[in-house]
């Protein structure tokens, strides 16, 4: 019976054991998914998988199990490959069969030829997908590496890390202690190592580094060709997986790139190869920068937040929402409370901003996307400390987020929406190309008086794009494509947003703080940290609940509009029932309750009217100004 290292370690071999029992049976492919399952089903199984999210690159063995959270960035074309094949021994001519699937290079021992007669070879084609890190996720990064393998590195001298560097076999002993050799033996390491060093060296004296195409400037982590050979058209550009597979990172696909690139010395070739050269950099990377992952299972997520089940529809985890539930008002309470002192006093800010946080598109009408709450916090002061303070507070509350400083360079400067580069044959990305569910928030407050580009007009017009019909404009030069989205943009400025909102709530701080650094920050630093694993769990549980309105209830509330028509017609819109409706949604959903009643469409009313009040108070302060 195979023991965890086996299936964890030598996966490879799970898969040969089960290849030679039914080789002749097509079948064998379908058993090898289902050994995985069963093993990861298995307690705690999955923690047991060390994450490309969170142990780096060097540490993990060559063709071991790993699992990898991540966005589809690009999707590159089909592959065709040898699914089984055969080799023929030189000497003694026997066959052997062997299966291509789940390898990057075909399998072939000393003295033996691979059989290129068709009859012997069995075809497969498996789609690549360009995946990254979830752009802006730091959830992850909040609690503890769920993996034995991660090192705990300590310092040491620099004659040390120069020993290190000669002996990569002591740098292992060192790092993982009594955690199992996950490397195998050190030789074949140290080749690999000196292979990749050798292979970057060369690629940095003869090409530009190479672009890992993460969609917000500054972000870091391992970019991955993802192989997938079940079920690849159901994944799509955007989608956010989670992906246990088979890692690769052999050096020989390097050396037969240099050999393509090599050989073609004739004109007519160096001509083909220069066309091809930026696309063959692009599609195949070194594998010591952008590793290959060969899938076993892959399923779409429906978040990213560690601390809940990732499918909630099974028994196990219905029983702890609603654990949760049960415990849900306290929470609540506790987290207006902190939100109240975030905004200095304000609790009918604090209030807009949970029913932000909870919002997400449910459904599309149209063209209409319906959910969405875009919320203006407009009288913020001119401060650069205090934005980026209540970002730094929503950072630590969602899964994903993203701040974008909305100054006239970053509008000049920055790439908003993707675009296809066709010499490369790649998807270049944007800041805009952002996973379901993350939070964008635009700081206008740092916008002044300047001159905007041609790039920096379509920047702000894609921005305006975005927050009015959740989608994104992808360029491919002679085409515009619409890519829906569903990211919730809060908007800080001093006065009323240049962009448009679906809500408008103008702080009323009942405080100043004598110095705005220090009370900001030790409003972190006070909560503990379980309590703010609750704050993170409430909000991610209550988007992905589902909401009802009663026929009852639905006739009520049309009867009150009517009513509420027939006492002011002038300033009761259409647009007015909508903002409403969208406030008891997640007013009911954020004390827990699936259905409207009567009770929330009330309080929904009462906090409209006041966010009215303040903007017709501000208004009379600024004149034409809301």
């Amino acid at each position: 019976m195979p023991c965890v290292a086996d299936w964890l370690n030598c996966p490879l071999s799970i898969v040969q054991g089960i290849f030679a029992q039914n080789s002749l049976n097509p079948e064998w492919e379908r058993k090898v998914t289902e050994y995985f399952r069963e093993k990861l089903k298995e307690n705690n199984a999955t923690n047991w998988v060390p994450s490309l999210n969170d142990v780096p690159l060097h540490y993990l063995k060559p063709n071991s199990l790993v699992k990898f959270r991540c966005m589809v960035q690009d999707m590159f074309d089909p592959e065709f490959y040898m699914n089984v094949y055969e080799t023929i021994d030189v000497h003694t001519k026997s066959c052997v069969l062997h299966f291509g699937k789940y390898r990057d290079v075909a399998e072939c021992g000393p003295h033996q030829e691979i059989d290129l007669n068709p009859k012997q070879i069995v075809t497969g084609d498996r789609q690549t997908l360009y995946c990254v890190p979830v752009p802006g996720d730091a959830s992850q990064a909040r609690v503890c590496p769920s993996t034995s393998y991660t090192p705990s590195r300590h310092k040491r001298s620099y004659e040390e890390d120069e020993d290190m560097e000669l002996h990569p076999s002591k740098q292992r002993e060192q790092h993982l202690g009594s955690v199992p050799d996950i490397h195998g033996s050190g030789e074949p390491k140290r080749l690999e190592t000196e292979a990749s060093a050798r292979h970057q060296t060369i690629s940095l004296n003869c090409s530009p580094p190479l672009d890992l195409n993460f969609p917000l400037p500054g972000e870091k982590g391992p970019a991955c060709l993802v192989k997938i050979y079940e079920n690849g058209d159901s994944f799509k550009v955007n989608d956010v997986l989670e992906v246990y597979g088979i890692l690769s990172v052999d050096p020989v696909l390097n050396m037969v790139n240099n050999e393509d690139r090599e050989n073609s010395s004739s004109p007519v070739e160096s001509m083909e190869c220069m066309d091809t050269m930026e696309e063959q950099r692009v599609h195949s990377p070194p594998a010591s920068l952008v590793p290959r992952i060969h899938v076993i299972l892959a399923q779409k997520l429906q978040h990213i937040n560690p601390l809940l089940p990732a499918c909630l529809n099974e028994e196990e985890s219905k029983s702890f929402v609603s654990s949760f539930m049960s415990e849900l008002s306290p929470v609540r309470a506790e987290l207006l409370g902190f939100l109240t002192h975030a905004f200095l006093g304000d609790s009918l800010a604090a209030e807009y901003l949970i029913l932000h946080l909870i919002s997400t598109v449910y459904a599309r009408r149209d063209v209409l996307p319906l959910g969405k709450f875009t919320v203006n916090l407009s009288g913020c002061p001119r401060n650069n400390v205090y934005t980026e303070h209540i970002y730094n507070i929503i950072q630590q509350l969602v899964p994903a987020s993203y701040r974008l400083p909305m100054t006239i360079e970053n509008m000049n400067c920055l790439k908003f929406n993707p675009h296809k580069d066709y010499t490369a044959n790649r998807l270049v990305s944007g800041v805009l190309q952002l996973a379901s569910n993350t939070s964008l928030v635009i700081d206008e407050t740092l916008l002044e008086q300047g001159q905007l580009d041609t790039r920096g007009v379509h920047n702000v017009t894609a921005l305006g794009h975005l927050i009015t019909w959740q989608k994104v404009d992808y360029d491919f030069s002679y085409h515009q494509m619409e890519f829906p989205c569903n990211i919730n943009v809060l908007i800080t400025s001093e006065g009323r947003s240049l962009l448009p909102s679906d809500c408008q709530v103008h702080l009323q701080p009942q405080l100043i703080p004598p110095n705005m650094e220090e009370y900001m920050s030790s409003l972190l630093t006070a909560v503990l940290p379980s309590v703010l694993n609750k704050f993170r769990i409430y909000l991610s549980l209550l988007r992905l609940l589902d909401y009802s309105i009663s026929d009852e209830v639905t006739k009520a509330v049309e009867d009150d509009f009517v009513e509420m028509r027939k006492n002011d017609p002038e300033s009761i819109t259409a647009d007015d029932l909508h903002r409403t409706l969208l406030v008891a949604r997640f007013l009911s959903l954020s004390a827990g309750q699936t259905t409207l009643s009567r009770e929330r469409w009330l309080r929904a009313k009462q906090l409209e009217a006041q966010r009215k009040v303040r903007l017709q108070q501000q208004k009379c302060v600024n004149g034409n100004e809301l």
